[in-house]
């Protein structure tokens, strides 16, 4: 058991904003109807059996090692974290039991009376295992033809603002500025609130790099909320192969215990976010939030300490952005967030940052890893909390952060 599951359980029965659903793709079809002909051979995202006879996503002619595929279009039944945790112990690919997606993993009437059903106010929703191909679309047309092709797919299924209660992400890269420019004017126009961007620099820029501020500027006068959720990110793979070791490969049985340590998820978020703040980004564009989902925030306290101390050690050095006005913690408290893990130790997180206030609550909905429901994200994570701090984790800091606008 947990130390934070050992604390009193606050007895929160009030509204719920999920910092972290997702849509479950019953397939890649979308690509046929909106990917340009032009790019079918060498970027079309298939389920398909391969030359090895075996079922799985394919970005062209490359077969995806990372999102796990089933040929009979099963998927892991939603909140069997402790189950998977135990099966990724025993050396098993995933859980048992899987399950045919459900209509609400991939109609929006049906998810919204599922959000009804789970007591939930409002949602950012997250693309499905496209999110994993991040790492293949590593060519800035090719692969921006393959973002904008499933915005369309969001738009015309989805919206980008489905009755202030389900906000869909947009997909938004900074691989290629014209390009970028556009997708954020054709999202912005069609009202996304959200969108998710991959992690790192873009074109050997930080993303934080003046050269990107025409991107910047739009998505700050617009209010648009900037996510990295947690996917390949492929700036780390020169780094894999400088150790031998090889990227993109099968999170369950090929990633090795260095990678998954290293260069994934957690290290890559916040050397992100850092760049932002400490490039001053902030300072330019004022408006803007960041967020880090699905990236857990045990590493939060040190982070925040860690960018203070190195505020100091560099304080008669270079900065690209200029000086920085405040302390990046305080930055980092005003303009980001991070969706915790139900199983991290939320209340001691609290206590060393002094405040809730930049922290999500996210089902993962309706993923194996996340809790069966969101409600279950009280007594799971949040042991030892005050009612007004499970509050603002459970709903207000979400609402706070995408305030409904009907």
């Amino acid at each position: 058991m947990r130390p934070n599951q050992l604390l009193p359980i606050p007895q929160y029965k009030g509204p719920i904003f999920d910092g972290d659903t997702h849509i479950s793709e019953k397939d890649f079809s979308m690509f046929e109807k909106y990917l340009p002909k032009k790019y079918h051979k060498d970027w079309l995202i298939q389920r398909r059996v391969g030359p090895d006879g075996k079922f799985a996503t394919y970005v062209g002619q490359r077969k995806s090692e990372i999102s796990e595929t089933n040929e009979d279009g099963l998927v892991p039944p939603p909140g069997k974290l402790k189950e998977w945790l135990a099966a990724v112990k025993a050396g098993k690919s995933t859980v048992e039991g899987w399950i045919k997606p459900t209509l609400d993993m991939y109609d929006p009437e049906a998810r919204l009376k599922k959000l009804d059903e789970f007591g939930v106010d409002g949602s950012i929703l997250f693309v499905g295992n496209f999110v994993g191909l991040f790492g293949y679309l590593d060519e800035a047309e090719g692969g921006n033809a393959c973002l904008h092709a499933y915005n369309e797919y969001l738009n015309d299924t989805w919206s980008f603002n489905l009755k202030d209660r389900i906000y869909p992400t947009g997909c938004l890269s900074l691989w290629d500025l014209d390009t970028s420019i556009k997708e954020a004017e054709w999202l912005i126009k069609r009202g996304v609130r959200v969108v998710v961007m991959p992690m790192g620099p873009a074109n050997g820029k930080s993303a934080a790099d003046p050269y990107f501020d025409p991107v910047w500027a739009r998505l700050n006068e617009a209010g648009v909320v900037v996510t990295y959720h947690v996917s390949e990110a492929s700036f780390m793979h020169p780094l894999i192969r400088e150790f031998g070791e090889k990227p993109m490969q099968s999170r369950r049985m090929g990633q090795t215990a260095w990678q998954w340590m290293y260069t994934y998820s957690e290290i890559p978020v916040m050397m992100s976010m850092s760049n932002l703040i400490l490039n001053n980004l902030f300072g330019r564009f004022p408006n803007l939030k960041v967020g880090s989902v699905e990236n857990g925030a045990e590493w939060l306290p040190r982070f925040l300490e860690k960018m203070d101390k190195m505020r100091g050690m560099a304080k008669n050095g270079y900065w690209p952005g200029g000086q920085l006005k405040q302390r990046p913690s305080e930055i980092f408290k005003q303009h980001c967030f991070a969706v915790a893990y139900p199983e991290d130790d939320i209340q001691k997180i609290v206590s060393e940052i002094g405040t809730a206030d930049c922290l999500l609550m996210g089902s993962d909905y309706p993923h194996a890893e996340g809790v069966p429901t969101p409600a279950d994200f009280v007594p799971e994570g949040c042991g030892g909390l005050t009612l007004e701090d499970t509050r603002k984790i459970m709903h207000d800091n979400g609402r706070r952060i995408l305030p409904a606008r009907h």
